[in-house]
């Protein structure tokens, strides 16, 4: 995902003005009809009024209109604008960065019906810090119907309003969602775009972040941000653990059922439950407890490693285990089944697929920020998580 660079504005907020030269009026003896020098209007004056980052550049005119205005950066990016007020005031659509030189050129008409141009420039502070931000899922991927468009910011994001504005997610097929701000498990604000059910197959949804020239509170923008997907397979992983059995459908029907052993009763070994969202296919990766802050150490390579939380459970193969598969739950907190299945498994889900867990011995429901919990709150629960509602 390539970040798309457009323009920026000033942190002085200095007016510029700047008078347009009227053209001379004819000498009294003149040829007839020349109009009288007292009588000659007097040039349109134009003043840059917001030259600030983070703010729209604006333009205004008095004793005249507003006939044209470009605002170009100084790498050719045009700040494209509107005007109003019945042609007297011109603002900027989106907002000036920092750090950034920027030349206005301004073409307005007097009273008299002359028009005149004029040219000024400004530029900007650099910015104290900037803000950067992680997208997911990535660009032109297909995903499964319960991933959500993830944003986590390297920066804190105090003014959340303000960059929830800059955030449109565009689809296919009008899919209803919402923003919700959420904390990541990393202890950074990260902002999720879920929709109100799990997604329709085939959808595409686009995102545009103008964020370049707006400040997060914490740090500003400096670039805008795009991204896109596609919805793939309705595929949901139904768990029951207290069953000790794992179920794939697709479509609405079941199409394997496996027996698992989940996270052992009675301590910190118990598995999460709820929907967790599978985020990452990993493969063969080594396991050691004391990254997840076990007592009882293990250190072992294991094979076909999905993960669904930050905090370390994943569904995998687990033949160490196999007495206990469709029998009991005797994992540190993982999802385990053989070689076999755990090979055909993970060759039939996808990135983005849910995966609802059930059962009573569980430490507790997997939370927002904890991958990718938002299935676990209501609709309306979600809702009053955007910063605009």
């Amino acid at each position: 995902m390539l970040p798309i660079r457009t323009s920026r504005p000033a942190l002085a907020a200095v007016a510029l003005a700047v008078s347009l030269t009227a053209c001379s009026a004819q000498a009294a003896s003149g040829p007839a009809g020349a109009q009288d020098p007292a009588r000659a209007a007097a040039p349109a004056e134009v003043t840059v009024v917001d030259r600030v980052a983070g703010k729209p550049v604006t333009v205004t005119a008095t004793g005249g209109t507003l006939t044209e205005v470009k605002v170009v950066d100084g790498e050719g990016g045009r700040l494209v604008g509107r005007t109003g007020a019945g042609g007297t005031r011109w603002a900027s659509d989106r907002k000036a960065a920092p750090g950034t030189s920027y030349t206005v050129e301004v073409t307005s008409r007097a009273a008299d019906g002359k028009e005149s141009t004029s040219r000024s420039s400004f530029t900007t502070p650099e910015p104290g810090k900037v803000n950067k931000v992680t997208l997911a899922p990535g660009k032109n991927t297909t995903v499964g119907i319960g991933q959500p468009l993830s944003i986590v910011f390297d920066l804190p994001v105090t003014r959340k309003a303000d960059v929830e504005r800059q955030l449109k997610v565009t689809t296919s097929n009008g899919t209803e969602g919402s923003w919700g701000w959420v904390k990541d498990y990393s202890g950074r604000d990260r902002v999720d775009w879920r929709p109100r059910e799990y997604w329709k197959p085939g959808t595409k949804v686009t995102l545009e972040a103008d964020l370049d020239g707006t400040d997060s509170g914490g740090g500003w923008f400096v670039r805008d941000y795009r991204t896109g997907f596609t919805i793939g397979a309705a595929q949901v992983v139904k768990v029951d653990l207290d069953a000790h059995r794992l179920r794939l459908e697709r479509e609405g029907r079941t199409v394997r059922t496996i027996p698992v052993s989940g996270g052992t009763p009675g301590g910190d070994k118990r598995s999460w439950r709820g929907t967790a969202v599978l985020m990452a296919k990993e493969g063969t990766i080594n396991m050691n407890s004391e990254t997840v802050g076990l007592g009882d150490a293990y250190d072992k390579d294991v094979d076909y490693s999905m993960r669904l939380t930050w905090s370390g459970m994943y569904a995998h193969a687990a033949p160490w285990n196999a007495a206990y598969f469709g029998r009991a739950n005797r994992s540190s907190g993982c999802i385990g089944m053989s070689d076999a299945d755990a090979a055909a498994f993970y060759s039939s889900v996808n990135v983005g697929d849910p995966f609802e867990i059930t059962g009573r011995e569980t430490k507790g429901v997997v939370a927002e920020g904890n991958g990718y919990g938002a299935w676990n709150l209501s609709w309306g629960a979600w809702k009053t998580k955007s910063a605009l509602r």
